[in-house]
């Protein structure tokens, strides 16, 4: 299947009038501000995973040594 741009030139002028720039643009900010807050949440959860103050913790919330003894 292949789209043409003529049909997408069409396609852009029907949502332009569907939904008018105003409301496009509103969406278009929202989109990015969605996709830089998901980033710096990626990005701090990373860094929570390197923090020393997690060394040694497991899922279940148990200490243990660097040996993965029992404390």
């Amino acid at each position: 299947m292949h789209v043409s741009i003529t049909q997408l030139l069409l396609i852009l002028v029907i949502v332009i009038v569907l939904f008018g720039t105003k409301k496009l643009r509103n969406v278009g900010a929202d989109l990015g501000g969605a996709i830089k807050s998901f980033k710096t949440a990626m990005k701090e959860g990373e860094e929570d995973k390197k923090s020393p103050e997690h060394e040694g913790e497991t899922l279940d919330g148990e200490i243990t040594s660097k040996k993965n003894e029992k404390i």
